[in-house]
């Protein structure tokens, strides 16, 4: 095969696609792509045979190109002048343009624009790819021409520089971490912090950023994620109050645990859980049967009701039991959206420590009536996987449709939650008739904690107070594994999906 039939075959479209990289549009690329092959096969037909015939294709080119380049741009006012400073900055070799077209050149090109910052990469933009003037962008951006320069420069030179780099990613770039974590608070009105914290990608920052302040740079290489859209959920978790910047550095602003102190406390834990469970199933079955009034167990039973009561006395006696005020349980810093809430994050452990028990919830003061406050919550069992057969969080519409079910008033709810809520679980059919499917509350229920009641809920809240401070850190799952455990509780696939739920009436 001839060198123009080789030329025809693979080269032609090759040629176009780097004349459209290079300006940017068809008609343009068509025009230089044209003049390009002229003075190929002219010189091919004057007999020129070049050694290297890729090389010398490439080389002209390129050649061509910068004439072209020169002859549209340059003019004694324009900004345009060293148009040709990039193919020089950027490679060293004559057959540069082959290689960005061909081979892997081009890959690292786009790598490198991935990891300038982005003030630098912007101005780098809008000059070689917007084709926009050093003054157009001076303008644009706000920026001294002489800034503007020098950023162009400088942008070169790290192009330049970091193609030349072996970058390596950190390891969480491949092999993600996990972590978990508990919410203490009111969620925020687009369910903040959980519909944040659930992502992989932010529990990566948290855990790289966490007492280790990091630029956007660093994490976008830890992380293996392009600069640009590390930038960007970096400033989100900013405003969500996630992350802190300190100058150009960003920091975990919650505290994460780490999984050695995580061992010490599961070991305190252990010795305590089996006689705290006892006494807490004992001061449940005694304040139903004493004062059950407050808690209505009728749509679900008491059986399945358990599963709320149990965690919830608990969770109130724990903070009883809490001798400061410390923020974990309020009161809550103001958040985004109407949120107000703390967090604490765990590394994963190496350890066989009980199933999770979050609790997601929808706290609302919306303007419903007298004393209409909705306050619903559900405790999230990971025992079996038992957490995912309910939503993550509910709307504050879902909540509400759940408050007017429990008061009577389900004609008020808004169009399609009724439907919604029995899908997932939270009401449900008898006859014509819709009912919650849920644990109620009295408003006035915590005050089984209070002395009170009789001597007996008084002695016994006392002594799981003094249970409590031999491990202050003790979670709810290790109360819910004992109590499963002995048969109070009991646990099966048949347990509906809304067991752990509960609202105030």
């Amino acid at each position: 095969m001839s060198l123009r039939d080789t030329y025809a075959d693979e080269y032609l479209g090759k040629i176009f696609y780097y004349c459209l990289k290079k300006t940017g549009n068809e008609d343009d690329a068509g025009d230089l792509a044209a003049d390009i092959s002229c003075e190929v096969l002219s010189a091919l037909s004057r007999g020129n045979v070049p050694g290297n015939f890729d090389a010398w294709l490439w080389k002209t080119a390129s050649n061509r190109f910068k004439r072209w380049a020169k002859k549209r741009w340059y003019s004694p006012e324009s900004d345009h002048a060293d148009i040709a400073e990039l193919s020089e900055v950027l490679s060293d070799d004559t057959d540069m343009e082959a290689s960005l077209v061909l081979s892997e050149d081009l890959g690292l090109l786009r790598r490198e624009l991935a990891f300038i910052r982005s003030d630098y990469r912007n101005v780098l933009m809008a000059h070689y790819f917007g084709e926009k003037s050093v003054s157009e962008i001076a303008r644009e951006f706000g920026l001294p021409l002489g800034t503007v320069k020098t950023k162009l420069q400088n942008s070169r030179k790290m192009l330049k520089e970091g193609m030349n780099m072996a970058r390596e990613f950190g390891k969480r770039s491949y092999n993600p971490e996990q972590v978990s974590f508990v919410q203490n608070g009111r969620d925020g009105k687009k369910g903040q912090p959980w519909s944040i914290l659930e992502h992989l990608l932010y529990k990566n920052i948290f855990l790289e950023a966490y007492e280790n302040p990091s630029t956007a740079e660093e994490l976008s290489l830890e992380l293996g994620i392009a600069l640009p859209y590390m930038e960007a959920e970096l400033e989100f978790l900013v405003r969500e109050q996630l992350l802190r910047k300190d100058g150009n550095k960003y920091v975990t602003d919650f505290p994460i645990v780490s999984r050695e102190e995580q061992k010490r406390q599961h070991e305190e834990n252990l010795k305590i859980a089996e006689p705290l469970t006892e006494k807490l199933c004992e001061l449940a079955d005694t304040y139903m049967k004493e004062d059950g009034a407050k808690v209505n167990a009728n749509y679900v039973g008491y059986e399945t009701a358990k599963w709320a009561l149990l965690v919830r006395i608990f969770d109130w006696i724990q903070f009883d039991s809490r001798d400061d005020n410390s923020t974990e349980y309020g009161p809550y810093p103001e958040r985004p959206d109407n949120g107000a809430w703390v967090v604490t994050g765990f590394e994963t452990t190496d350890f066989e420590a009980p199933d999770f028990v979050g609790q997601h919830g929808n706290i609302s003061f919306d303007d419903l009536g007298s004393e209409s406050d909705i306050e619903f919550g559900q405790f999230k069992f990971y025992l079996g996987n038992h957490q995912a057969k309910t939503p993550i969080h509910l709307a504050t519409k879902e909540a509400e449709t759940l408050w007017y079910a429990v008061n009577g008033r389900l004609a008020e709810a808004k169009d399609g939650t009724i439907e919604k809520m029995l899908s997932y679980g939270y009401l449900k059919k008898n006859g014509d008739e819709i009912l919650p499917n849920v644990v109620v509350f009295d408003r006035n229920a915590e005050k089984m904690c209070n002395a009170e009641l009789t001597a007996k809920l008084s002695s016994l809240k006392e002594a799981i107070i003094a249970l409590f401070r031999q491990a202050p850190s003790i979670e709810r799952g290790y109360v819910v594994e004992q109590a499963v455990a002995n048969g109070w509780l009991v646990f099966s696939d048949d347990l509906i999906p809304t067991a752990g739920a509960f609202i105030y009436k």
